[in-house]
């Protein structure tokens, strides 16, 4: 590797260039220590592809290929806040689910808080692309499945958190019956020109419903 390409890896990946990241995320009210420093460890660059790994530490969503992309980081950051609020300091989950593991960047950050996380993606190349990237970035607490995201993981249910990266019209009931009393999804819900990001809180057979901002991700897709 000649000078050049060093001086361009550690630009990328410097303490600098990911602290400028979590300064950004601090004035958008990110406000969880622990998420912020989860952030700030996990190389997002890793979870790109190698010509984009100069925009990593950018706040904004980048392509990953198949028509999807790597969230934006605020997005990831303000879900898993929604998510890491219900926990006592220091404490973990035992089993969070993800619909649509993509990369697996957000799996990896929900791996740190979280005995077991479950991830599920309907695109056969990007569920053997986070395998690998989870794998390379040594994270092993996180189970991924090739399948269709709106019926959850029942036999590994129930999970006391949910996040969805993906935008259904509704929460689709498997999940709903997926999660633990006390438990929380997080996920936008609307069209693809519509869509608003919601906290649903579940209290025994109620679920209160919060939405927190505008957002924009894919449609929530059924078929594998």
């Amino acid at each position: 590797m000649d000078s050049n390409s060093k001086k361009i890896g550690i630009g990328m990946t410097s303490a600098r260039t990911r602290q400028r990241l979590i300064d950004r995320l601090i004035k958008q009210g990110i406000i969880n220590k622990r998420v912020l420093d989860v952030i700030e460890k996990v190389p997002r660059h890793s979870f790109v592809d190698e010509a984009l790994s100069s925009r990593a530490y950018e706040d904004t969503a980048l392509p990953i290929g198949f028509g999807q992309t790597i969230s934006q980081p605020y997005i990831v950051a303000l879900m898993t806040e929604l998510l890491v609020s219900l926990l006592p300091e220091s404490g973990k989950f035992n089993r969070l689910l993800e619909i649509g593991t993509g990369c697996g960047y957000q799996a990896a950050i929900l791996s740190s808080f979280a005995n077991e996380v479950f991830s599920i993606e309907r695109i056969k190349p990007l569920f053997h692309k986070s395998r690998q990237n989870l794998l390379k970035a040594g994270i092993k607490n996180v189970s991924l499945r090739l399948a269709d995201g709106n019926l959850g993981w029942n036999n590994k249910s129930p999970f006391q958190g949910i996040i969805v990266a993906a935008a259904p019209l509704k929460i689709p009931k498997d999940l709903l019956m997926q999660l633990d009393d006390g438990g929380r999804i997080i996920a936008p819900i609307g069209d693809e020109k519509d869509q608003v990001l919601v906290c649903i809180s579940r209290k025994g057979n109620n679920f209160d419903s919060e939405s927190i901002c505008p957002v924009k991700f894919v449609p929530l897709i059924q078929e594998i």
